[in-house]
């Protein structure tokens, strides 16, 4: 492994002692993987960022268009929901839910940094993201589902606030390509996603290939 692949790894080894995943997922048997600390955000602004993942690239495939609203579940630091607020413009709106206190708050001040104020946040649990029913065009989870520590609860309530025939979309580090340098947990295979999201109401449409690490999964309601 290359040092920048080596501090990649370690990176997501910084994991919230109150949010350590148990278990294993019930379709599948996959590992869940633990949810990376806020005291690991510094990784997700890293400036190799952009060419070992593509973000923008990413982004510009999904077709995001003004006036949209999407959200950006697991958003961190706010590194896609910036991008994302951009794209969608004043007429448009992104919600930005995570999980941890501390990510909001750096989420947060991101965007009265960058006066940024299409974005609201909302404070996740472990079932539940908090968006409103039928209000999404898109929801997008970037390396974030592996690590949800109840799936299938999660799934339904995503789903319940996608608008009709809203997107869906993952962005998950490829398990079959051992030469992409994460952790084995923080990995998963197209088939996987598709053996765990399926049942739950959702259909895979595309998978895109054109990341250089990622898949980039698109499902519809």
């Amino acid at each position: 492994m290359t040092t920048q692949a080596q501090i990649l790894a370690l990176a997501l080894c910084l994991v919230s002692p109150a949010l350590r995943a148990q278990g294993t997922h019930p379709i599948t048997g996959r590992r869940i993987a633990p949810v990376m600390s806020a005291d690991g955000a510094d990784w997700l602004e890293r400036s190799e960022r952009e060419s070992e993942e593509r973000p923008k690239l990413a982004l510009q495939l999904l077709g995001i268009q003004p006036g949209m609203l999407v959200a950006d579940v697991g958003a961190g630091s706010g590194y896609y929901t910036a991008m994302l607020a951009r794209q969608v413009g004043p007429s448009g709106k992104v919600f930005a839910s995570d999980i941890q206190p501390g990510m909001i708050e750096r989420l947060n001040a991101r965007l009265r940094r960058e006066k940024i104020r299409n974005v609201e946040t909302f404070l996740a649990t472990e079932t539940d993201a908090r968006l409103p029913p039928s209000s999404c065009d898109l929801i997008l989870l970037v390396d974030v589902y592996h690590e949800f520590s109840q799936p299938q609860a999660m799934l339904r309530n995503l789903r319940a606030a996608l608008k009709p025939g809203g997107r869906l979309v993952l962005l998950e580090f490829r398990e079959e390509d051992p030469k992409v340098p994460i952790r084995p947990e923080h990995k998963m295979s197209v088939d996987e996603v598709r053996a765990e999201l399926e049942p739950e109401g959702f259909r895979l449409e595309r998978v895109l290939p054109d990341l250089p690490w990622q898949h980039i999964l698109i499902f519809r309601k």
